[in-house]
């Protein structure tokens, strides 16, 4: 029997989160400087991937923690940080208000602005411009057009904004203007076939990001077991569908992540506990998944949340919550196999997200329910080292290191 979906309705919504216990972060400290940083550029292969090249003296850069404003324990807006490029230490700084259950962030292809859900029952996405000095302003929130958004993305042109609404089962596509800030939704497309997965309830729209190539947009949901692939048409800003993928019913797909070489994704299933190969056409958008693969978790339900892959295609991590672990895999085959290598405890509870730093030197893990973000060394051999005590952070579900 496939286990019961793991309950996320939006903020205000019964049993999205549960009771969870949170730390203040450090506030009112002095702005971070947005430098910018060189992203490791290494073709894609399958094998240890060759140490970054040193950039000179050890810098800072920025990092952005996302939380639940409407959570006893949670944040007050989006944190503001900085890391060690080097050790990977965070410094905490003065938090951006006015944005509400900012669950989930996203930066515009410029760095010159940073995206934000409000995960509520109304929701909304919310721009925040990032100044040369270092400095945010909230530039405004939209509708979504649906409740509990928990994921989106911005197009590669730096035109639309992408936004999946969990709760209410669709997708969003709001134009961006110069400034970087929002206009009026132009589409919303709900999920309403094929039928909800056994015990799911409804569509679950749970992420939404375009292809390495630009030339589709793809929605996963976990209610559906279903992949949906859309052509934008990026003049009006609309979608529409040209491909499904199936996933095992009951199997809860929850988030994606494309090799660099845009041929395949892997795809986390959250209730079967599976991570699966799928292999991308980037002229039809089809997308097809392989057989579920094994996590490395052991038996039970380990919630898989979301995957990551290193900019030179070598390693995967998988976050694993109901396990508090981040799996390992090597990717073989131009990016066609994931051979899985280990598990390693993650030194938080619930591991809500990841990210990588732009080298991909360094791994943040944001750990929703003890409140920290966990950091780790990533060796040329993708094995992962623990880089100093946990960072409080209320109520950590999304950490994004800027460039």
């Amino acid at each position: 029997m496939n286990p019961a979906p793991h309950p996320r309705p939006a903020p205000g919504l019964p049993g999205r989160r549960g009771l969870l216990g949170g730390l203040l972060a450090g506030a009112a400290l002095a702005a971070v400087p947005a430098l910018a940083a060189p992203a490791l550029a290494a073709p894609a292969h399958a094998g240890a991937r060759p140490a970054p090249t040193p950039a000179g003296p050890r810098a800072t850069r920025p990092l952005l923690l996302g939380t639940y404003t409407s959570e006893g324990g949670g944040g007050t807006g989006i944190g503001t940080a900085a890391y060690d490029t080097g050790t990977g230490a965070i410094t905490p700084g003065p938090v951006i208000t006015g944005v509400e259950n900012p669950s989930y962030l996203a930066p515009h292809p410029s760095g010159a602005t940073v995206y934000a859900v409000a995960e509520q029952g109304a929701g909304a996405v919310t721009a925040v411009a990032i100044g040369p000095d270092g400095t945010y302003e909230v530039l405004g929130s939209r509708s979504t057009g649906g409740s509990g958004p928990t994921h989106l993305s911005v197009h590669p042109s730096g035109r639309w904004l992408l936004s999946a609404n969990y709760t209410s089962g669709s997708v969003a596509v709001h134009p961006i203007a110069e400034d970087g800030s929002l206009g009026e939704r132009t589409d919303l497309v709900t999920h309403s076939s094929p039928p909800p997965g056994p015990g799911q309830g409804g569509p679950h729209a749970h992420q939404v990001v375009t292809s390495p190539d630009g030339g589709h947009v793809l929605a996963v949901d976990l209610g559906t077991d279903t992949v949906y692939t859309y052509a934008l048409d990026a003049s009006a800003g609309t979608l529409t569908e040209v491909s499904r993928a199936a996933l095992a019913p009951g199997s809860g797909p929850r988030h994606l992540a494309f090799h660099p070489g845009g041929r395949f994704a892997y795809l986390a299933c959250e209730l079967d506990n599976t991570m699966v190969v799928c292999a991308y056409d980037p002229a039809t958008g089809a997308l097809t998944p392989g057989p579920g693969q094994s996590t490395g978790t052991g038996s039970g339900v380990s919630y898989p949340a979301q995957p990551v892959v290193t900019g030179d295609g070598a390693y995967v991590y998988l976050a694993n919550r109901g396990h508090n672990s981040l799996t390992r895999y090597a990717v073989e085959g131009d990016g066609a196999v994931l051979r899985l290598l280990d598990t390693v405890p993650v030194g938080g509870d619930w591991p809500r997200q990841l990210a990588l730093s732009p080298d991909s030197s360094l791994l943040f893990a944001a750990n929703q329910r003890s409140s920290t973000v966990t950091v780790f060394g990533v060796s040329p051999d993708g094995s992962l080292t623990g880089a100093g005590a946990p960072f409080p952070a209320p109520v950590a579900v999304c950490v994004l290191p800027l460039p």
